[in-house]
């Protein structure tokens, strides 16, 4: 008899305890992967394969299998929190950096990639996006312009500086104008601005000179004849074009019945315009200029010149003056407040203007086979042989998983199921224990044989 079996079953059992208790730690542990203990059972052959002895020799450990299988996923209150739901891994890296190097200088990787499934990213105090083993993030930036193309991937840093103002070059003006309106400007030069009865509706939009400095532009419709509107227009309360001293309209709009309403249609109206050369308009294209105008705290805005007005959503159908939109492509300069993560790892920049601008883009990468990936704690894995080389690419494209901003992976392993694999590995245990005890009395018996 022989006590090899027992105590490989006690060695196996120990190890099968080892690998459950790491999974018990780890249940709270988000981006955990629990791991698997798996066994194979030996025999003594001979050298060339034909022993004839059947009875086995024991129990080896053969594996400990990490098991990738998604987490749960759950909500937290960090934006900058990210899950992977699907395939992939963060790829993070060691950096160092010169002491003598300008603030702005990027680091350089001290060490290949890292991998991970744990979101938990915070800012450090050069602006990279880090992990708590201060490991930065890798994925691609944008340029100036906000585009992002797909590159070698870098430390991800995000910005400081505010966005530059935008010049107003376009205008999108949608309304419509009652049919059934009285008539109240027989002649271009008896508007008033201050007197509602001498026009017939108004709207207003800001717009933006080249320093980013706001104008208010009024627009104020005038029904000279039936089916027929003046269109007058102020910029910080002075009109744009003047006649002989007096406001002159900027385009006068045509809705002749054949039109169905819009001065666009085909066979329908047209638009005729007196500012940049004057001319008529079928397609309700219009180009304005604004002057420089002084505002009433004093300050006094740059001339806006060549702005493209568009108006081929008018209409006149009868019913209640409305504008259904308004729109331009200006904008004031403006300072970071904040990030925001899409579930495309797409990195936006959100400033106090209203502006969102792309900063950088996340880069995923996967395995063909995970389970050879080396586990180097903290919450990372190396690559090796075994697992293959990375796959690259950006979160929702391929087989890739997408990305959820404020919300962390929290460890795959099932709590429940590991406590009862605990008892039955402790029954395991004290069973292998039983057969060395009963080998062990065996024994007795055979020396105390007389």
């Amino acid at each position: 008899m022989s006590f090899q079996q027992g105590l490989s079953g006690l060695n196996a059992s120990s190890k099968s305890l080892d690998v459950i208790g790491n999974n018990v730690a780890n249940a709270n542990t988000f981006g955990a992967k629990g791991a698997r203990a798996e066994f194979a059972d030996m025999y003594a052959t001979a050298m060339n394969g034909t022993g004839a002895n059947n009875i086995g020799i024991g129990v080896n450990l053969a594996a400990v299998a990490q098991q990738f299988s998604q987490g749960n996923i759950t909500t937290t209150e960090n934006p900058l929190d990210l899950a992977i739901n699907g395939a992939g891994f963060f790829q993070v890296a060691n950096v160092a950096r010169d002491p003598n190097a300008a603030p702005d200088t990027p680091p350089t990787l001290a060490s290949p990639p890292l991998y991970t499934r744990n979101g938990q990213f915070k800012v450090d105090r050069n602006g990279y996006i880090v992990n708590n083993q201060q490991q930065v993030l890798l994925g691609y930036m944008a340029d100036a312009n906000g585009q992002i193309a797909p590159q070698q991937a870098r430390p991800i840093q995000l910005p400081t500086a505010g966005i530059a103002p935008q010049m107003t070059s376009a205008i999108k003006l949608e309304f419509n104008v009652d049919s059934r309106s009285a008539v109240t400007g027989p002649s271009a030069t008896n508007i008033n601005f201050n007197d509602p009865t001498t026009y017939n509706n108004a709207t207003s939009v800001t717009v933006y000179d080249r320093m980013g400095q706001d104008v208010a532009v009024t627009y104020y419709f005038q029904k000279t004849a039936p089916n027929t509107w003046n269109v007058y227009a102020t910029a910080n309360g002075a009109s744009l074009l003047t006649s002989g001293g007096n406001p002159a309209p900027i385009a006068t709009v045509n809705f002749p019945p054949t039109s169905g309403g819009n001065p666009t249609a085909a066979g329908g109206g047209s638009i005729q315009y007196f500012m940049g050369g004057g001319g008529t308009s079928t397609d309700g294209r219009v180009p304005i200029d604004i002057p420089a105008t002084t505002k009433a705290d004093g300050s006094t805005t740059l001339p806006i010149a060549g702005i493209e007005l568009n108006m081929g959503g008018a209409t006149q159908y009868g019913t209640v003056f409305g504008v259904t939109n308004l729109t331009q492509n200006g904008y004031a300069p403006g300072q970071l407040v904040g990030v925001s993560i899409d579930d495309s790892g797409v990195i936006m920049a959100r400033f106090s203007n209203g502006q969102s601008k792309p900063a950088a883009q996340i880069e995923l990468a996967t395995f063909r086979n995970p389970q050879g990936l080396q586990p180097l704690g903290g919450n990372a894995w190396a690559a090796t042989y075994a697992s293959g080389d990375p796959t690259l690419s950006t979160p929702g494209s391929g087989n890739m998983g997408v990305l959820q901003a404020g919300a962390l992976e929290e460890s795959n392993i099932d709590l429940t199921a590991e406590l009862v694999n605990m008892i039955t590995a402790q029954r395991n245990y004290q069973a292998n224990a039983q057969t060395i005890k009963t080998q062990d009395q065996v024994m007795q018996t055979l020396v105390n044989l007389r």
